[in-house]
């Protein structure tokens, strides 16, 4: 079950700025109905050029109404070069957070704006400004996410896997045929990111997981600490982590020092509201009891 902030809730629940705008001055159209996600959003400008109305029209779930809501409240007033510049990290963090599993749904919305804003220009006769120039291929075309979407995901977020650049950005959520590519994707950025411009080996055959390039993350413990280190490891993934799983979630153990348990939550788990009842009243909770009473759990975010 993902949480959701009070804003998203509020802008689902009574979304603003719903429908078409009279006689724009662009529009923009992203994803597919036929792959269940797509968003129509139209604008209109002021004698002095700043966006003074703005609708827009989807078929999706609730983060993506509660996304297409709040930007269409954040654009207004604003000339295109200033909308130009909203992200969607942006967009997420005016609707203060979405799980890691919906942010595809502000992609959406900022590529809804963009494909707009493109429109407006081709409707003048007017050359598009470069920054707003398609710069890559289609790399999905279920959903229209292009290659440069999925590229920005994958090194911004430090994406690990094919499924967390589907809830990023939704590339890969339908037929499925551009897998292949999103892989490929995941490793040339992996590459650039470490360094190294060969990370899988000739002739694996594909995408390997970060575990089989660098080896699985190590816990950092005094020699001392070697026993209850293990004993906390296998509590972790025996039981602790199992749970968190059904959620969408996980949990790295990082480091061990003077009764202290450092670790890192991953997942829909990194993105909960609630991280620290998860931390404190379920993981400290479970250590202290099968492990040891005078346990502390701290989380870290690197």
């Amino acid at each position: 079950m993902w949480n959701y902030s009070d804003k998203v809730f509020d802008h689902f629940m009574n979304p603003r700025n719903v429908g078409e705008v009279e006689n724009p001055d662009g529009v923009g159209e992203v994803g597919s109905m036929a792959c269940g996600d797509a968003l129509r959003l139209g604008f209109k400008l002021d004698e002095e050029g700043c966006i003074a109305e703005a609708k827009f029209q989807t078929f999706g779930c609730g983060s993506a109404i509660a996304s297409s809501s709040i930007l269409t409240e954040m654009i207004k007033g604003k000339t295109l070069a200033e909308a130009a510049k909203i992200t969607n990290e942006d967009i997420a963090r005016e609707l203060d957070g979405l799980p890691r599993e919906k942010m595809h749904c502000s992609v959406m919305g900022r590529e809804a704006l963009e494909a707009a804003m493109i429109d407006h220009y081709k409707r003048l006769g007017r050359g598009v400004p470069c920054d707003l120039l398609i710069k890559s291929s289609i790399i999905c075309n279920c959903f229209q996410v292009e290659k440069t979407t999925a590229k920005e995901a994958i090194m911004n977020h430090r994406l690990e896997t094919l499924e967390d650049v589907t809830n990023f950005t939704k590339a890969g959520g339908g037929c499925g045929e551009c897998h292949h590519d999103l892989n490929d994707l995941l490793r040339d950025c992996w590459a650039e990111m470490e360094g190294d411009s060969d990370p899988v080996p000739k002739g694996s055959g594909g995408l390997i997981s970060l575990g089989e390039i660098s080896g699985p993350p190590k816990v950092e413990f005094s020699p001392k600490d070697a026993e209850i280190v293990a004993r906390i490891q296998e509590h972790l993934d025996n039981e602790i982590s199992l749970a968190l799983r059904n959620d969408g979630g996980d949990i790295e153990f990082v480091r061990y020092r003077d009764s202290k348990v450092f670790v890192r939550l991953t997942g829909a788990c990194a993105a909960c509201r609630a991280s620290d009842a998860t931390i404190k009243g379920y993981v400290q909770a479970q250590l202290r009891e099968f492990i040891a009473a005078e346990l502390e759990v701290i989380e870290v975010n690197k």
